[in-house]
């Protein structure tokens, strides 16, 4: 037997020694424990579905749509096709030419004869004046046309001169734009009866400071690209009194047009002595149906 005293400590088992290797493989435990948590987590490299990993979802910086498709709102619009393009819009006559008679009954050179500066054009029964209309279908054109990046200039806003501009004047200031297309608004005058548009397109003329041979061509396309959008848009028809039911009339006796170097026509868009059309042209909410049927006849052209 053996004798145990106070002082006396039993042996203790031997404990082995923890090589490298033991180490190495403790401290890699937990951490693939944590990765397997975290892979199982986003679903791998592919989940049930087929679709890619999360982890690399959320790595990209684009914005996520609620398709599942990047979105471009962050990116910078691009140009407008039509920016670069110049539309010169001609309000027929001005509200205050009745007042200076002396200035617009002066004649002018429009290659194939002389005439008037200008008129001071016609007006519904009620007094409502054509020149008021051109300016305001002009006015709504322009905004139209601007939104889509087009750049528009008035021959005359009302201004300063506050009478014409003349024939002559009006297209020359589409030419010294070097515009890509240019028009005339207007409203006719014709007898009771006489109902619907019609679009005027240049004659060849060479003669005099005339020459319209190079944009006849031209002013025929946009002029009955414009005629049959603005009948689409306003539901007016073709002129009963002029034009053979084509809307379309070619003259060689107008300035604005004779003159013109660049793509021109002229719209009469009604006619203000008649009340049918005469509740047309003075109803805001047509109006704008008007400019609205011109400019997609303009842009049509412009794209070419």
């Amino acid at each position: 037997m053996s004798y145990v005293g106070p002082d006396f400590d039993p042996p203790q088992p031997r404990r082995p020694r923890r090589g490298p290797l033991t180490v190495a493989l403790a401290a890699l435990v937990p951490g693939a424990l944590i990765g397997w948590f975290v892979y199982e987590a986003v679903g791998g490299p592919g989940d049930s579905s087929g679709n890619t990993s999360s982890a690399s979802a959320a790595s990209s910086s684009a914005p996520v749509s609620p398709t599942g498709t990047a979105s471009n709102d962050d990116k910078p619009p691009g140009p407008s096709p039509l920016k670069g393009k110049v539309v010169v819009i001609d309000p027929g006559h001005n509200v205050t030419n009745f007042q200076h008679s002396a200035e617009i009954n002066r004649k002018v050179d429009i290659g194939t004869n002389w005439k008037e500066c200008d008129t001071t054009g016609t007006s519904t029964n009620a007094g409502y004046a054509e020149a008021q209309f051109t300016m305001d279908v002009s006015h709504r054109l322009k905004a139209i046309l601007e939104k889509q990046g087009v750049t528009v200039k008035l021959t005359h806003d009302g201004d300063s001169p506050s009478w014409g501009p003349c024939v002559d004047q009006r297209a020359r200031i589409g030419n010294d734009a070097h515009a890509d297309a240019a028009i005339s608004i207007h409203a006719d005058g014709a007898p009771v009866g006489d109902r619907g548009f019609h679009v005027i397109l240049p004659g060849s003329v060479h003669a005099g400071g005339a020459d319209t041979r190079a944009i006849v061509g031209p002013s025929a396309v946009l002029g009955k690209g414009i005629a049959g959008d603005y009948r689409r848009a306003t539901g007016e028809q073709f002129s009963n009194y002029i034009g053979e039911g084509t809307g379309l009339v070619t003259r060689k006796d107008l300035g604005g047009l004779n003159l013109s170097t660049v793509p021109k026509v002229f719209i009469e868009c009604g006619n203000m002595r008649d009340s049918n059309d005469a509740a047309l042209l003075t109803n805001g909410a047509w109006r704008q149906k008007a400019a609205q049927g011109i400019s997609e006849g303009i842009v049509s052209f412009l794209r070419g």
